[in-house]
Order: C-alpha cells, then sequence, then structure tokens
C-alpha cells in the first residue's frame, strides 16, 4: 500500500513534473556549478594559470612550474531549506502554507534530481532540525516527503528564528551550492545579515510562500486574532475601519523590509500564492531567473 509522500508523488508527478518537462530542466543559470574535486594530471603551468594550483613538489623536481589538473564535477548541489515552523500551518485545509511546500520540495527535489544533479533538504523549526543528506533518485525524493510528513504536525509556542534556519543552512553547505529557502518569512531573529553571508558563499533563491490569511483581514465583525507562532490570542473588530488600516500598513511595511533585505543580499525572492496553480508559478519563477541572467 503506498504512503502518504509516494501518492503525493505520484499525483505531482502527473499534474505538475510531466507539464514542467524540459521547461525547468538547465532553466537555472548558476555561476558555481561543481568544485573540481578529482585530480586527473598534470601540466605545464602557462601565463594566466591559477596559481593556487601549481604543484611545488613536481615544479622543483622538473624546473619548470606545473599544475595539478582536476576534472570538474558538473553537478550541482541543492539544498532545500524548509520552514516548518507553525506559521505554516496557516491556509485552508488541504491547501495550506504548510501543504504547498510539501509539494514544491518534493517537485524540485524530483526535477533537480533527475537532472542529475543531488538534493538534500533541511527542515527548520525553532529548536528543532532535521537533514536529509544530498541524493538523487526517486526514493531520495520520496525520503524527503517522509521527513515532511514526520514534521506535518506545526508545534505553537516559539517564533520563528529566521536567522538561525538560515545560518543552519550555511554551516550544513560546505561546498558551494544552490540554497532555495522555501519559507512565508514571518518570524525574527537578524536575518539578513545571515542571509548576506549565505549568499556570498553560495546561490541563494527565495520562495516566499503566501496565503490570503497573511495579507488580508475578514471583515467578520468580532474575531479572534492569533499569533500563529506564539499561540496568543486577541479579540478584535476586524470591521474597524482604523484597524484594517493598521492592519494593511503593518503588511505594507513587513513586506517592503523584506524586499529590502532580499535586495541588499542580492537575493531574489519569488512569491509563491497558496491558491496558485503550482506548475505555473514555477514556471513563471523560471521566466523571471532568466530574465535576470540576460
Amino acid at each position: 500500500m503506498a504512503t502518504a509522500p509516494e501518492r503525493l508523488l505520484l499525483r505531482l508527478e502527473w499534474k505538475v513534473v510531466r507539464r514542467l518537462d524540459g521547461r525547468l530542466q538547465g532553466a537555472h543559470r548558476t555561476a558555481h556549478r561543481g568544485s573540481g574535486i578529482d585530480f586527473t594530471g598534470l601540466r605545464a603551468y602557462s601565463d594566466g594559470d591559477d596559481a593556487r594550483h601549481i604543484d611545488w613538489n613536481v615544479t622543483a623536481r622538473l624546473d619548470e612550474p606545473h599544475l595539478r589538473v582536476f576534472t570538474e564535477d558538473r553537478e550541482l548541489t541543492v539544498w532545500l531549506v524548509l520552514d516548518r515552523s507553525a506559521s505554516m500551518a496557516a491556509g485552508r485545509p488541504g491547501r495550506g502554507k504548510h501543504d504547498v511546500l510539501a509539494e514544491l520540495a518534493l517537485v524540485l527535489a524530483r526535477m533537480f534530481g533527475r537532472g542529475g544533479n543531488r538534493v538534500g533538504a533541511l527542515l527548520f523549526d525553532t529548536g528543532t532540525l532535521r537533514v536529509v543528506p544530498p541524493g538523487t533518485s526517486r526514493r531520495h525524493t520520496l525520503r524527503i516527503g517522509a521527513e515532511l510528513e514526520r514534521t506535518s504536525e506545526a508545534r505553537g509556542g516559539a517564533t520563528t528564528d529566521l536567522a538561525e534556519m538560515l545560518d543552519a543552512a550555511g554551516r550544513l553547505a560546505r561546498r558551494r551550492a544552490l540554497i532555495v529557502v522555501l519559507s512565508d518569512f514571518i518570524g525574527d531573529g537578524d536575518w539578513e545579515r545571515s542571509l548576506q553571508r549565505l549568499a556570498r558563499r553560495h546561490e541563494v533563491v527565495a520562495l516566499r510562500i503566501v496565503d490570503t490569511a497573511d495579507d488580508v483581514l475578514p471583515e467578520a465583525g468580532l474575531i479572534v486574532v492569533e499569533d500563529a507562532e506564539t499561540g496568543e490570542q486577541l479579540v478584535v473588530d476586524s470591521a474597524d475601519p482604523l484597524l484594517r488600516v493598521r492592519f494593511r500598513a503593518a503588511v505594507d511595511a513587513r513586506d517592503a523590509r523584506l524586499a529590502a533585505g532580499m535586495r541588499r543580499a542580492g537575493v531574489p525572492v519569488h512569491r509563491i500564492d497558496t491558491d496558485r496553480d503550482l506548475a505555473e508559478a514555477l514556471v513563471e519563477v523560471v521566466a523571471r531567473t532568466r530574465d535576470r541572467s540576460t
């Protein structure tokens, strides 16, 4: 009997992956593919060569500069940084932010893995960190799905420390990699500095998962508003014009801070709405990535 991750991946392969075939393969351009770790031989030094690769023992023995030559590793290592904090549980049943995150993670792992790249995952909730080491197979994608299933019950009581999540990714990705951060970016911590450190060493892309509940206050009279991260509750009059103006201003300020921080770090951020068709959203991400590369 198929497990829940197997059923989800099968559905995504039919409804999303097949539609994206040929449109995402090779579409993400990166200047950092491979690290050249396999030694293949020596050759004489020429002007313009990287002096760091000179083999000084051979140079001294032959009295002529020689370089160590490596076979370039063309496979890309991809790390998916997956926010499993309490605020990711927002949204309607079956299509909340954590559901969309799971679908995105499986689609990206499958697509990158099919291209021969190694994909790992870091599942983060404040105080809890789960790691799936990089791999390439369909079974490996299912392993990521199984870990997502294990962390599907979001826990409240602590605000997400975005800086801690990004720092954990930096410690984990020791070789240069493509790091895709999937989060709603609702939290605290000096995340901008952590993001800048991460982006200096790796190529980083942010997929910001957003639900209507994040941006819109329903006009339904007296309602109970709960902080998804801390569990704190407050009764408010959602029809109060002043409250609605303040809420809109707070949302706009939050979005502006996020956009400015991403821009300063040189990290592209793509908005993925929970009510959006996943394949269409990913095609749009690729199109915007190509625009930045040209």
